[in-house]
C-alpha cells in the first residue's frame, strides 16, 4: 500500500481525505487501474464515527479497491450543502490524481452510513446541480459518483424521518423548501447512479422506510439497485463483525453480509474481474504429480 498522507481540504484540517492506495504490481494485471470507494462515516452531521471510517476502507482494500475516507463538515459547519461541497471537492482530488493513484476515474463509488448515507445519496441526486457545483468549484463530471452504497441511510425529511440529522442539515436555512431539498427520494432521477442499499427492519434510529423510499424512487426512474433488509439489528452496525463491535448488539453476522455482497456488486458493475477460474478435471480422473 502506498504511504500517502492525509490531504487537507480546508486550511485548518477540519475537512480531510485519507487515501489507502494499493501498490501496482506486474504480477497482478488488475492492479494497474483499480476502481475506488470513498468512505463517508455517519454521526448525525454532528460528529464522525471512527467505526465507519478506516475499518470500512481496509475491508474494501482487501477486496482490491483503492479506498478513501472523507472527514467532512459537521456540527456548526454542517448546514446543507457544506458537507456536499466537501464531498465534491474530494471527488475532484481523486480524479485529478487518478493516474498517479492507479485509479479508474470513471469507476469511483461511495459508501455512506446513516448521516453519511444521506451525504452519499445527496451526491447521487445533486452531482449535476449547477449552483452547488459552482460553490464547490468543480464540474459535474469531476463530482459524479459512479455507484452508491447506502448503509442504514437517512433519506427523508418527511414520514419516518430521523429528525436530528435533518435538523442539523437544515440549520441556518430560512427558505421554506429546505426540507424538500433534504428529502432525497424526491430528487432521484435517471441521472442517479446504480445503488446498493442495506438496512435492518428493526433499526430503532433510522426507520427502514428511508431505504424503501429511496429504492422505490430508483425503481420509478429505472435506476438499477440491490436492496438488502435484514430483519434484526440495531443502528450503526458498520461492518457488523468483531472489528467494529464494542458490544454484542453490534456483532451481527446477517447484516455483515453487506460487505461481501456490495463488493461483488461493485466488481460486477465495474467489470473488475480476472480471467475465469480454471475448471480442473475431477479428482477421480487425475493422479498427483509427485516430485523427486
Amino acid at each position: 500500500m502506498l504511504n500517502l498522507k492525509r490531504i487537507n481540504i480546508t486550511d485548518d484540517g477540519r475537512v480531510s481525505l485519507t487515501p489507502y492506495i494499493l501498490d501496482e504490481s506486474a504480477e497482478m494485471p488488475l492492479s494497474h487501474e483499480r476502481p475506488a470507494l470513498v468512505v463517508i462515516p455517519g454521526g448525525g452531521y454532528q460528529a464522525l464515527s471512527d467505526r465507519e471510517g478506516e475499518p470500512i476502507a481496509l475491508a474494501f482494500s482487501a477486496m482490491g479497491f483503492n479506498t478513501f475516507v472523507l472527514r467532512y463538515s459537521v456540527g456548526q459547519y454542517a448546514s446543507f450543502p457544506n458537507p456536499l461541497i466537501d464531498f465534491m471537492k474530494a471527488m475532484k482530488i481523486i480524479r485529478d490524481h487518478a493516474a498517479e493513484w492507479h485509479t479508474s476515474p470513471d469507476k469511483i463509488a461511495a459508501v455512506g452510513f446513516s448521516a453519511g448515507g444521506h451525504l452519499v445519496a445527496s451526491l447521487g441526486v445533486y452531482w449535476n446541480d449547477e449552483t452547488i457545483l459552482k460553490a464547490a468549484g468543480v464540474t459535474a463530471e469531476e463530482a459524479k459518483p459512479n455507484a452508491l452504497i447506502l448503509c442504514y441511510p437517512v433519506i427523508t425529511s418527511g414520514y419516518r424521518k430521523e429528525p436530528g440529522t435533518i435538523a442539523t442539515a437544515a440549520n441556518g436555512h430560512t427558505e421554506p423548501d429546505i426540507y424538500d431539498i433534504l428529502s432525497l427520494e424526491k430528487h432521484v432521477g435517471t441521472h442517479t447512479p446504480p445503488c446498493y442499499i442495506a438496512h435492518t427492519f428493526f433499526d430503532p434510529v433510522v426507520p427502514v422506510e428511508n431505504s424503501l423510499l429511496f429504492a422505490n424512487a430508483l425503481a420509478e426512474n429505472n435506476v438499477p439497485f440491490e436492496l438488502h433488509v435484514t430483519q434484526d439489528g440495531v443502528h450503526g452496525l458498520a461492518l457488523g463483525d468483531h472489528v467494529t463491535s464494542f458490544g454484542p448488539l453490534l456483532h451481527n453476522s446477517s447484516f455483515a453480509a453487506w460487505v461481501k455482497g456490495s463488493g461483488e456488486w461493485m466488481k460486477n458493475l465495474f467489470e473488475y474481474k480476472a480471467l475465469p477460474d480454471y475448471n480442473y478435471e475431477t479428482a477421480e480422473r487425475r493422479k498427483r504429480q509427485l516430485g523427486g
